[in-house]
């Protein structure tokens, strides 16, 4: 799978994308990133990306000109439209979640769009697919969105995790269940005596019970959203 990331600040993305699993799918060519600094498509000598709001207004908004160029550029020519998505990271979009980060594991390629500054002209979204937030709160750019939502989706490609750690995919949308090691008695607190039993099938019913019991507790709209499809 390929992820284009259009960003004004492609330096960002140095160390979270340089360690553990994702680098690992890097080197095993499971997963290719690329970043795109759509300053290379402004406008005139100063490569200018943005500009004033008509109607005035504080600070300056993103050009449709310049993004459009810089998405046609990433655009993969000879891949199908179901195989590619672009997603624009905004506070109009569905709130990103587990069931759309296997969603877009599926993906040849996805392009993500950061946004920066004021925000965007609006009619980008004439040449978007999706627009995706990641919570109701503001953040200075979509880069820090950008690094989560691909950390989500490269974890879920084969072969970027082992089968074991991938196997409680199959619980979500339900929290996962408590972990122990040791030691084994800590300042009077016990690790429960049936992850010492042995007896896998028995383990495997208690941590689904956990599973369920804790997102009852923690997070009941996770149930009840599963409950509505």
């Amino acid at each position: 799978m390929k992820i284009s990331i259009l960003t004004l600040f492609p330096e960002m993305f140095k160390g979270p994308f340089d360690h553990s699993i994702i680098n690992r799918a890097k080197e095993n060519k499971i997963a290719e990133i690329n970043f795109i600094n759509f300053r290379d498509f402004g406008i005139g000598r100063h490569k200018l990306v943005d500009d004033t709001p008509y109607g005035g207004g504080k600070g300056m908004v993103l050009r449709v000109d310049v993004l459009e160029e810089a998405i046609e550029k990433t655009r993969d020519k000879r891949l199908k439209k179901n195989g590619e998505k672009v997603i624009l990271l905004g506070a109009h979009g569905k709130t990103f979640n587990q069931k759309k980060a296997r969603e877009f594991s599926k993906l040849k390629h996805l392009i993500i769009i950061c946004g920066h500054y004021e925000g965007f002209d609006e009619r980008i979204k004439s040449f978007i697919d999706e627009e995706v937030s990641i919570g109701d709160f503001i953040l200075t750019g979509g880069e820090i969105p950008a690094m989560l939502i691909t950390d989500s989706i490269i974890r879920l490609i084969k072969g970027a995790i082992s089968q074991d750690s991938a196997k409680f995919e199959s619980f979500s949308p339900y929290l996962e269940y408590p972990q122990y090691t040791k030691p084994q008695e800590y300042k009077n607190l016990k690790v429960p005596e049936i992850l010492l039993s042995g007896n896998h099938k028995k383990i495997d019913e208690w941590r689904k019970e956990e599973s369920l019991k804790i997102t009852k507790k923690l997070r009941p709209d996770l149930i009840e959203n599963r409950r509505k499809r």
